[in-house]
């Protein structure tokens, strides 16, 4: 045994430079040549990520984000500054249509009026005074015959006779309003300035009333897209709030004025007007995120959007044919975020590329 052992070191011996050159050429092998001749047999799909055609139904929509308005709301205020005396409502209440919600002190207006009266009365008299001495007893004076300076004494009677009707009238409206009433049914939304006893101006005290029952979402659609959004068109909505549920709507308005957003960029702003808002479930302010259906296909060829590629005005597919990559001219339908509808080109279970792998 020990003789044998001896030989075989012996031959090592004599022999080392062989075995390191063929103990380097079995690394290079198994690291180098074997895996390549591998991949070569399994072709490129080691290389890329790959999908398949498929069929599905596809929609190709327009995203814009927005916020939840009422679609009837009004700011109430007072028409002259005063003494804010009373306050019949608060924030959150609910208001029914003409109800009075506020008022300012009406003693100046009211003893305003009585001396106004006080006027109309005295030229009432006067008035009446100079019908008797020229003996007038209807309005036509074209019956009388009377000279230019009667005449003249006659006519301006009228006209302050007048004057002081309207006076009357002018201080009577300013008692009414002295007490704002709003002209629709709602909740209040905000108030100014609730408390009774200060001073305002018209524009120190605010009431807001939003009708609760018809909700809008408002939109800003971006200007590369709104040439696609129509008027009637369904929209899916998803509410920061009901994260889990998905409401519809329609674009019932699309403004014709553009404005410009917070990131510098021009968008149009588009009304989508809510279901019922049943147990006042939409509120405003409420933001999230309205997808406008533009088009849609059932049961159509479809591939990852990624896929498609465009070289010379013509756009292509690389598909995987056994161990070979073949372009593919193909022609394209709607697209969704993800996907896009192949007219012509493809069938259904060709593998094409997506992209090419780390």
């Amino acid at each position: 045994m020990k003789r044998q052992i001896q030989k075989i070191v012996t031959y090592l011996k004599g022999h080392k430079i062989a075995l390191v050159v063929s103990l380097i050429l079995l690394v290079f092998i198994f690291v180098f040549v074997l895996p390549r001749a591998r991949a070569t047999m399994r072709g490129p799909k080691d290389k890329y990520e790959t999908a398949k055609v498929k069929k599905e139904d596809i929609l190709q929509t327009v995203s814009a984000s927005g916020e939840i308005e009422a679609e009837s709301q009004v700011t109430l205020k007072f028409q002259t500054s005063g003494l804010l005396t009373w306050v019949g409502v608060k924030e959150g209440d609910y208001v029914k249509k003409w109800q009075a919600i506020a008022s300012l002190d009406k003693r100046e207006l009211e003893k305003n009026i009585k001396k106004e009266l006080n006027d109309y009365m005295n030229e009432r008299w006067n008035f009446e005074q100079d019908r008797e001495t020229y003996r007038i007893t209807t309005d036509d004076l074209s019956k009388y015959t009377l000279t230019n300076e009667f005449r003249r004494i006659l006519e301006k009677a009228q006209f302050d006779l007048d004057n002081t009707v309207l006076d009357v009238e002018i201080k009577d409206l300013a008692i009414k309003l002295a007490t704002i009433a709003t002209p629709i049914e709602g909740i209040v939304t905000q108030i100014d300035e609730p408390t009774p006893g200060v001073n305002i101006t018209p524009a120190t005290a605010t009431f807001t009333i939003a009708d609760s029952s018809k909700m809008k979402f408002v939109a800003n659609v971006d200007e590369s897209d709104i040439g696609q959004v129509r008027i009637g068109q369904k929209v899916k909505l998803t509410l920061d709030a009901y994260s889990d549920e998905e409401f519809e709507g329609e674009v019932g308005k699309i403004a014709f004025a553009a404005i410009t957003t917070k990131g510098g960029g021009t968008a149009f702003p588009i009304d989508i007007l809510l279901p019922e808002n049943e147990k006042e479930k939409f509120k405003i302010g409420m933001n999230g995120d309205a997808e406008m259906i533009i088009a849609q296909e059932k049961e159509v060829l479809t591939v990852p959007t990624e896929t498609v590629k465009e070289k010379n005005g013509k756009r292509y597919v690389e598909v995987i044919e056994g161990r070979s990559i073949k372009e593919v001219e193909v022609e394209t339908g709607i697209e969704s975020e993800n996907e896009i509808q192949i007219i012509k080109g493809l069938v259904e279970g060709q593998v094409v590329i997506t992209e090419k792998k780390d």
